[in-house]
Order: structure tokens, then C-alpha cells, then sequence
């Protein structure tokens, strides 16, 4: 059973038993839960953890955990209502609301019940992770000299130095601003370079996130079509001259869902275009490090041939790493990185410098290029029994690219097919899907799933996945094989 699947078990049970006990009666000894319920002691700790977080039980180190004291009845709440009209008042009837929608977001966050596979994961299952070499290197990185004080702002040097020599090109260090995760430098590139009420070109389909960071900054997303060869130049000039946009973001490797990588030909042409077009491109480069085993080599970001300063590159370790190992970069070049410094010092301040030190230990360990190197073959051997089974169990559903990168498969599904209902049946039978509907910012052209393979303890389960997964389809297509 996986840990978080025995931590909420062992929660349920807990809570179920409450009431045998008296407000501020002594629960039973962490040893004596461990010796009962069979887990781990991390287990019981984490399970009374949350029951802690609830309310429902109180902690005292040393002493043990005790039933929580009802607390008095909460007073009125008061009058909210007011807020409806304070928070649709834009002040300007040609701005776009700023109503956020994060439930595309939610889906790939939200873990799923236990006992349900997850292919709606956006991250590496915790056997992927490299749990070891991150602890070490946090244990490591809180001895170093320093490492509790402040910060640079722009980050430590020697980070900003190894991102720079990842980017490559003519990328130097002072041209590299840490930030706290992919999703943080996307918000502050977006703030930097696109004032509210404007247009801002997006790939589409492309990553719900992006859709949501835009659409709270009252900016409006405009989709430019992705084919198997990444985005399609003719068609992004034409969004730029309808639109007077003067940034479009991307992802020219593995792009999220598509996992098209941008054809040779077309990278230069991109480029071409926004420059003509006085535009900046947002690169957002977020699985380099989750590349398969069977790839080849792989492109150069397009950050390291562009001298003129168009590019806006994202990069991070989360993917690679862990969702809580939070540590990313930003580059650009010219009088750009001062704004986007400027931006994310008002939001955020700095990186909290033990993440940074941490980050610096992890990828100067021999640990590093060892994990990368299996989490690659590993990718590719998920990829693959995730094909077959498709393949073998559904048939009927097209897979139109087979990506050698990233951490999940683009489905298109019948003509017809409800793609809400298929989600919703999917959950019946135990597995969790990603509709493809959050991934467009227009209509969009069929139906469509993301099925990913990194967010689940094997092969086993992916097989199990899509056999629950082919019971759902055939419940929505009313029985039929």
C-alpha cells in the first residue's frame, strides 16, 4: 500500500474512534498504534498529524496525543455578500475579469481517494523521487556557513551559475533570476510583460496553469494551434498582427499535453516572428530533465540561440524532483530582467536560501546524474506499457504522437464522446483522468484525455489503470464493447 494511502486509512480508523475517549483523554502510545494497525511509525505520526491539523487531537511532545476539547459554538459569520460587487467592479468595462478558474489546475494537484489510480498526476510518484539525495542534501545544505541568513535576491551566485550553464548559449549567471517553482516565474514573466486588459498568444492546447496565471492577471489568452511539429509559425504571424499582442508563451520541448517537440525548421521562424513583431517569447522549458532512455539528443533551448533578448526562459527542478522541491530559474536578457526582478521582489522577496543551498548540494552530488539516469529508463518503460495497454484495452481511441519526453500521453476519443461524463465514470471505477477541455482556451476541436504514466507506483497499476479506464468507456457508451 502506498504511505499516503496508509496515513489517510489509519486517519479514518483514528477518527471513527474518537469517541471512545473523553475530551482530553490520552489516545493509545505511537508504538502501540504502530503494533496494532501494523504501519510505519512516519505513518502513525503523519495520521496523528492530520487529525491534529482537524482539531480533532491535541500533540504534546513527550507525552503522547490526546483528544481535543470541544471548542464553543463559532459566532455569526457575518454579512459576505458585499464582496460580489467589490470583486466584479473592475473599474473599466474593457478590462477582462479577474474571476480565477483554477479547477484545470486542481485536477492535476488534488490527490485522488485511496485505492484510486492516478493517471491525473502531474508529478513523480514518491518511488521517483530522489527522497534520499534530497534529504542528504537538505541535512548538508542547513550546515553550510550562511545558509539560515538572507539571501541575494537574485539568488545565490553559484545556483544562478548552474542554471546559466543549463540554459547554455551566451547566458551568463547575472542573467538568471531564481524563483520559487515554474508556476511563480510564469506569474511574474506574465506581470512583466503584458499589462492587464491586453492579449497574450498561448499554444493550444497548452497547460491549464498557463490559462489561469494569464487569466488572473486580466490578461486574454489567444490560442495558436500545435501540430505534431510544435506551433505553427504562418499561423502564429496571423495571431500577431489580429491581436497586437506582444508576448506568446510556449513550450518548445515535450510540450504540455501535446508532448510535441518544435520541429528544427520552425525554432529560428518563431523567433523571426516575434521579433518582427517587437514580442517576447515566454520558453517554458519544464521536463529537459525527464527525458526518456530511447530520445536521442535533444534540442538546445531556444534561449541559447537567441542573442537579440526575445526569449523569456522558464526552467525548474520540481518536475525532476519533488512538488514540494520548489526551486526554478528565469533568464532573459536586456532592460526586461530588471522589470521581471523588480516584479518578483515585490511578490515574494527572495527564495528562502536553505532551498537554494539544498538545491546547490543536490545537483553537485553524484546522486544527480544517477537518478536522472533512472527516472529515464523508468519514463520510457511506463511509456511504453501505458501504449501497449492502450493499444490492447482501447483501440478506438486515437494516440496521435508517442513523445520521448515528459510524463504522459494526449488521447483523442471518439466523435461524440462526453468527455465529462467519462471523467466522472472513470472515478466510479477507480481510476482519475484529465479531460482535455481546461487544456484550451477556445472551443475546442474533439474531445480529448491526458493520461499520465510518472504519478503511479508501476506498471502494474498502469495496466490496472486502463483496464478500469475501458470499463468507464464502455458504462458511458451505454454497455457496448
Amino acid at each position: 500500500m502506498h504511505e499516503r494511502s496508509s496515513v489517510a486509512d489509519l486517519a479514518n480508523q483514528l477518527r471513527r474512534e474518537l469517541d471512545r475517549y473523553s475530551p482530553g483523554e490520552k489516545l493509545p502510545s505511537s508504538r502501540a498504534l504502530v503494533d496494532r494497525f501494523r504501519v510505519s511509525p512516519v505513518t502513525v505520526s503523519r495520521a496523528l498529524a492530520q487529525l491534529a491539523a482537524e482539531g480533532l487531537v491535541v500533540t504534546r511532545p513527550g507525552a503522547g496525543a490526546f483528544r481535543a476539547r470541544q471548542r464553543e459554538s463559532a459566532v455569526s459569520s457575518g454579512d459576505t455578500s458585499w464582496q460580489e460587487v467589490a470583486l466584479s467592479a473592475d473599474g473599466a468595462a474593457d478590462l477582462v475579469p479577474r474571476s480565477v478558474d483554477a479547477s484545470g489546475v486542481l485536477v492535476s494537484l488534488a490527490a485522488p481517494p485511496p485505492g484510486v489510480v492516478e493517471f491525473n498526476g502531474g508529478y513523480l510518484h514518491t518511488s521517483l523521487q530522489p527522497e534520499r539525495a534530497m534529504a542528504a542534501a537538505l541535512s548538508r545544505a542547513g550546515r553550510r556557513p550562511g545558509a539560515w541568513g538572507r539571501p541575494p535576491m537574485e539568488g545565490l551566485p553559484e545556483l544562478r551559475e548552474w542554471f546559466a550553464r543549463s540554459v547554455g548559449g551566451a547566458i551568463t549567471a547575472a542573467e538568471v533570476l531564481i524563483t520559487a517553482g515554474g508556476q511563480s516565474a510564469l506569474t511574474t514573466a506574465l506581470r512583466a510583460l503584458a499589462p492587464p486588459g491586453t492579449a497574450v498568444l498561448v499554444e493550444s492546447p497548452t497547460y491549464p496553469g498557463m490559462l489561469a496565471i494569464a487569466r488572473a492577471a486580466g490578461l486574454r489568452p489567444v490560442p495558436v494551434p500545435v501540430d505534431a511539429d510544435g506551433v505553427r509559425p504562418a499561423l502564429l504571424a496571423d495571431a500577431f498582427r489580429a491581436t497586437g499582442a506582444r508576448v506568446f508563451v510556449c513550450q518548445p520541448l515535450f510540450q504540455n499535453p501535446t508532448g510535441a517537440v518544435l520541429a528544427p525548421e520552425r525554432r529560428g521562424e518563431v523567433l523571426r516572428i516575434a521579433r518582427a513583431a517587437g514580442a517576447f517569447v515566454v520558453e517554458d522549458d519544464f521536463v529537459r530533465r525527464l527525458v526518456h532512455e530511447d530520445s536521442g539528443p535533444l534540442p538546445a533551448p531556444l534561449a541559447a540561440d537567441d542573442p537579440d533578448g526575445v526569449v523569456v526562459h522558464v526552467c525548474s527542478l520540481t518536475k525532476a524532483t519533488s512538488p514540494s522541491f520548489r526551486v526554478s530559474a528565469l533568464a532573459a536578457r536586456g532592460p526586461v530582467l530588471e522589470r521581471l526582478r523588480a516584479i518578483q521582489v515585490v511578490d515574494t522577496f527572495f527564495v528562502p536560501r536553505p532551498l537554494q543551498e539544498a538545491a546547490l548540494e543536490l545537483v553537485g552530488s553524484p546522486a544527480w546524474p544517477r537518478h536522472l539516469r533512472a527516472v529515464s529508463a523508468e519514463l520510457k518503460v511506463r511509456r511504453d506499457a501505458m501504449t501497449s495497454a492502450l493499444r490492447l484495452h482501447l483501440p478506438e481511441v486515437s494516440l496521435p504522437h508517442i513523445p520521448s519526453g515528459g510524463y504522459h500521453l494526449w488521447l483523442r476519443l471518439p466523435e461524440g464522446t462526453d468527455e465529462s461524463a467519462l471523467t466522472s465514470a472513470a472515478l466510479r471505477a477507480g481510476v482519475a483522468i484529465t479531460p482535455g477541455r481546461p487544456y484550451f482556451s477556445a472551443e475546442p476541436p474533439a474531445a480529448h484525455l491526458r493520461l499520465s504514466f510518472a504519478a503511479v507506483g508501476g506498471v502494474g497499476e498502469i495496466a490496472e489503470g486502463v483496464r478500469r479506464l475501458r470499463s468507464a468507456c464502455a458504462e458511458v457508451r451505454g454497455g457496448r464493447p
